[in-house]
């Protein structure tokens, strides 16, 4: 930071931008670098936060949670965390190579596939009871995710 005061500080030539850049790419890197060493540092903690994470996901849906409250969001889960919605992302982005809402997402498909197998429920009553308010939306995030739609799957299996 004294660098680029010093280079303000001095009359400017054609160089002045150059070295300014220099200097804020070098604490932006600094800032990159403090903020990534944090998931090696703290491996212990960071591994039982996306277990605590994993748990709270699972028992969102066989607590039937999604029936009372519809979907499950990212700053549902990290409120429950006590972290921001991006550093929960950024973590189990890091260690699981997912981000929150793809993890949400694959659990939601999970339990859909479930439901849509053990059950005589309509597609529609499968997406309200996930927590859906518009069945095309479960349809087309079930299709998005699997490459079927909803009663394709079923009649599959």
């Amino acid at each position: 930071m004294r660098n680029i005061e010093r280079e303000f500080s001095r009359g400017i030539d054609e160089h002045t931008q150059v070295l300014i850049l220099s200097n804020i790419e070098m604490v932006l890197n600094y800032a990159t670098r403090f903020y990534q060493r944090q998931f090696y540092t703290r491996a212990k903690v960071s591994n039982d936060i996306v277990q605590n994470f994993e748990r709270l996901l699972i028992s969102y849906f066989t607590e039937d949670r999604s029936t009372e409250n519809g979907l499950p969001n990212v700053s549902y889960f990290a409120s429950r965390l006590n972290l921001s919605s991006n550093y929960l992302s950024d973590l189990l982005q890091r260690f699981t190579g997912k981000t929150t809402q793809e993890q949400i997402h694959l659990a939601l498909i999970e339990q859909a596939k479930n439901y849509l197998l053990a059950s005589n429920k309509s597609i529609s009553e499968v997406a309200y009871h996930l927590g859906f308010e518009h069945p095309s939306h479960f349809t087309r995030l079930f299709k998005l995710k699997t490459g079927y739609s909803p009663s394709e799957y079923r009649s599959l299996n």
